[in-house]
């Protein structure tokens, strides 16, 4: 089982061929795929016209997705982001620790192309879903 954020999905619904979108195309239906319920927000409001949010929103609700907020995941995502600061770090977007800290709290791979995730990676233990495996 592994997350897809949405900076993979954006490119997938946009047609865009990158490593993460046809890690996903090729795992769709293979391996189990979660989504956060923000990253369902951050990956609709994108759409311009009403039938592709309608066709993405189907596909995307075909998924579990799961809470990332709540107490716990909002103590360690402070804590995260705080000990990133002091190692020089400054993660751009906030809903990106939320993120990464739910997969590293739940245990769960996290298929991204977002640069914002690597120093999640390198200092903090996220697992990124490798290309390769």
């Amino acid at each position: 089982m592994f997350m897809v954020d949405t900076s993979v999905w954006i490119d997938y619904f946009n047609g865009n061929s990158t490593v993460q979108t046809e890690l996903l195309r090729n795992r769709l239906g293979e391996e189990p795929v979660i989504i956060g319920d923000l990253i369902v927000t951050e990956t609709l409001q994108g759409f311009r016209t009403d039938k592709h949010y309608e066709q993405a929103k189907i596909l995307i609700g075909s998924f579990p997705i799961v809470t990332l907020g709540g107490e716990q995941n909002a103590y360690k995502s402070a804590d995260h982001y705080r000990q990133l600061r002091q190692k020089g770090v400054t993660v751009r977007k906030t809903i990106d620790v939320i993120i990464g800290t739910y997969c590293i709290l739940e245990s769960i791979p996290l298929l991204y192309s977002d640069r914002d995730f690597d120093p999640m990676v390198d200092h903090l233990g996220l697992e990124r879903v490798n290309p390769v495996s």
